[in-house]
């Protein structure tokens, strides 16, 4: 009975990561890449632009490919019950809360790279949907999954993207360092009243809701 549920969870979660994956791809390589570019940080000029961006991805998504192959550990049946139930509650929602993320972005929606971040023309700071909760949603929610999934296949892959997305730290300063430059006190205002990754539990007194449409 485990091993049938297991499958089944597995199998839906392919499903809604390729799914996930493709529509990411879309948003970044085709249609961001192809808005006229603004306001860039570090060196996303040289890597956003041109085959480097397509080709990197493609590297990547190879990788994962070679690395899927299942992790040295056979956890008895109590501990894969407790895996399946937490990798399913932390990878779906994580999927979820990046899908929001990246329809909430729209036409702001734009590929980034570690060494450096490039806003479109006429940027508009977005503040509403689930950017009124923390100022990086979109992150929070693919480290969410990441784990979530680590949890549910116990793969060299996923291990390896839970790792790699660490790095989405430092890819959010290099786009808080371009939002910054772009928005100045429009941008600090925002970051004071909402927090980077853990959203507040209750608002600050006084603390006024604004939002960006």
């Amino acid at each position: 009975m485990l091993n049938t549920v297991e499958r089944g969870v597995r199998r839906i979660g392919v499903v809604v990561g390729l799914t996930t994956l493709a529509i990411a791809l879309w948003q970044a390589v085709w249609r961001g890449s192809r808005r006229p570019a603004g306001r860039t940080t570090g060196t996303a000029a040289r890597v956003l632009r041109g085959p480097v961006l397509p080709l990197f991805s493609a590297l990547w998504l190879g990788l994962c490919v070679l690395l899927w192959r299942p992790l040295p550990v056979k956890p008895a049946k109590t501990a894969r019950v407790a895996a399946l139930v937490a990798g399913a509650l932390l990878y779906f929602p994580g999927l979820a809360l990046y899908l929001w993320g990246a329809r909430t972005l729209g036409e702001m929606y734009r590929p980034a790279s570690g060494p450096g971040v490039q806003l479109n023309v006429g940027h508009r700071l977005i503040t509403h949907g689930p950017f009124a909760c923390v100022r990086h949603p979109l992150y929070l929610g693919l480290q969410i999954a990441a784990f979530g999934g680590l949890l549910l296949y116990r793969n060299w892959t996923l291990a390896f993207v839970a790792v790699n997305l660490l790095g989405l730290f430092f890819r959010a300063r290099r786009e808080e360092e371009a939002l910054q430059a772009e928005f100045g006190e429009e941008w600090r205002a925002y970051a004071r009243r909402v927090p980077a990754w853990m959203p507040r539990l209750h608002r600050r007194t006084g603390e006024a809701s604004h939002t960006t449409p």
